[in-house]
């Protein structure tokens, strides 16, 4: 079984960026297709990105479009999410996660949850 680590979660304020990385251990990344999600207190889990194993495609919700990049590099077997211009409204554990079936922005499409980093945007 894969195990995904995240990191690179923090305080940071309003308008500021982060890079969040997960990190594969126990296997390579290089054939699956990966997706960030987050959760914030009360809320449900909810889609951030995903990028297909080979890279070459990419998705985003539309609350971080434009601000959010998600890479991947499969040689180190970690996948990126950048994001930038931080609002408060992105405070949340962020999570990833290998995608399985279906849909990519539907949670239950994926398997191997991390046990998340989490992201406070002060205002």
């Amino acid at each position: 079984q894969v195990q995904w680590v995240e990191s690179g979660g923090g305080l940071v304020q309003a308008g500021g960026s982060l890079r969040l990385s997960c990190a594969a251990s126990g296997r390579t990344v290089s054939g699956y297709t990966m997706g960030w999600f987050r959760q914030a207190p009360g809320k449900e889990r909810e889609f951030v990105a995903a990028i297909l194993w080979s890279g070459d495609s990419t998705y985003y919700a539309n609350s971080v479009k434009g601000r959010g990049t998600i890479s991947r590099d499969n040689a180190k077997n970690t996948v990126y999410l950048q994001m930038n211009s931080l609002k408060s409204e992105d405070t949340a554990v962020y999570y990833c996660a290998r995608h399985y079936s279906g849909s990519y922005y539907y949670p239950p499409s994926y398997i191997d949850w991390g046990q998340g980093t989490q992201v406070t945007v002060s205002s």
